[in-house]
C-alpha cells in the first residue's frame, strides 16, 4: 500500500490519468491525496470531479481557491469567467451531484501516524494543529449547511488578515478560508500578507514565505500544500512540500510517494500563449 501526493491539477484530467498509470495506482490498496484546485484553467475540470468521487474513500482531497470559487459561480454569487473553462462542469447533467459532493470535502487533512498534514496554501505560523483543525471544521461546518452561499459571498476580501480567537462570524470565517486557500507570505508576526506574489527572493521586507516562519505545526509534522506553482516545487525547508508546479501553465503535474519520498512528473499537454505565461508568472 502506497501513499501518493499530487499538487494542484487545475482540469488537467489527461494528466493526472497518466501520472497515475506511471506510478501504478491501485485505487483498493493505495491512498491518493490532492493538494486541492481540482477545477479551473485546465480543460477537463468535469472529469477531473467525476473520477475523483469515484475512487470514494482511496482520494483524500482539501478544498483550494479555485474550488471554493467554483461553488460561488455555481450559487450565482460570482461571474463564470471563460478562462476558468468551467462551463461544460456547471452545465452537466450531474453538476448538481458534484458540487454536492466537492461542498462537503475538508480544508485540512491530518494523518497522526504519518505525521502528515495537507492543506491547500498551506498552515499559518499563527496555529498549532488543534486550533487549525478547529477552524478547518467552522468552514466546513458551514459548506455542509443550507446557509453556505452566505459564506461563499462573505469569502472575497483580504481582511481581517491577523488571526485572534475573538474573531467571529464571517470575519472569521475569511482569515480561515483565506488561510487555508490563499496564504502565501507572511509577516514575522504571522499577519497574512495577501498581495505578494512574487518569487521569495524579490518578496519585499519584512515579508517571508509562511513556510519559512516557524509554527507548532512544521515543528511536529511534515506539511504538503499547492497553490504556489511559480516556486516550481523548489525551496522549501526539510519536511515542507510543495506539490503544484503548474501542470495547467505548461509546467508538470507533480507526485510525491511518501513512503520513500520519490517524485514522478507528467508533462503538461498545454501550450501556452503570452497572457497565460504572464498570469502563470504570478501564480
Amino acid at each position: 500500500m502506497s501513499t501518493y501526493l499530487i499538487g494542484d491539477i487545475h482540469g488537467c484530467y489527461d494528466e493526472l490519468i497518466a501520472l497515475l498509470e506511471q506510478v501504478q495506482f491501485n485505487p483498493r490498496e493505495d491512498s491518493l491525496w490532492l493538494t486541492g484546485d481540482l477545477v479551473a484553467r485546465g480543460p477537463a475540470s468535469l472529469e477531473v470531479l467525476r473520477y475523483v468521487k469515484s475512487l470514494g474513500d482511496s482520494a483524500r482531497i482539501v478544498l483550494g481557491n479555485h474550488d471554493l470559487h467554483l461553488l460561488a459561480v455555481f450559487a450565482g454569487i460570482s461571474r463564470n469567467k471563460p478562462k476558468d473553462r468551467l462551463t461544460p462542469l456547471l452545465e452537466a447533467p450531474d453538476a448538481d451531484e458534484l458540487i454536492n459532493w466537492l461542498r462537503r470535502q475538508p480544508l485540512l487533512q491530518v494523518d497522526r501516524e504519518k505525521k502528515l498534514v495537507m492543506a491547500h496554501a498551506g498552515i499559518t505560523p499563527q496555529w498549532d494543529l488543534a486550533t487549525a483543525e478547529r477552524c478547518a471544521r467552522d468552514v466546513e461546518a458551514v459548506l455542509c449547511s443550507d446557509s453556505y452561499p452566505f459564506f461563499l459571498d462573505a469569502m472575497y476580501g483580504d481582511l481581517p488578515n491577523h488571526w485572534s480567537e475573538a474573531l467571529t462570524g464571517l470575519a472569521r470565517l475569511r482569515f480561515i478560508s483565506n488561510a487555508f486557500t490563499r496564504m502565501r507570505y507572511c509577516f514575522p508576526n504571522g499577519q497574512l500578507d495577501m498581495y505578494s506574489k512574487e518569487a521569495p527572493e524579490n518578496a519585499p521586507s519584512p515579508l517571508k514565505p509562511w513556510f519559512a516562519i516557524p509554527g507548532p505545526v512544521s515543528q511536529e509534522y511534515s506539511i504538503a500544500f499547492g497553490h504556489w506553482a511559480s516556486l516550481e516545487g523548489k525551496g522549501t525547508p526539510e519536511g515542507i512540500y510543495g506539490l503544484d508546479t503548474g501542470c495547467c501553465w505548461g509546467g508538470n503535474l507533480t507526485c510525491l510517494r511518501w513512503e520513500d519520498k520519490r517524485y514522478f512528473v507528467q508533462p503538461s499537454n498545454r501550450r501556452l500563449d503570452l497572457g497565460d505565461e504572464e498570469e502563470a508568472a504570478a501564480s
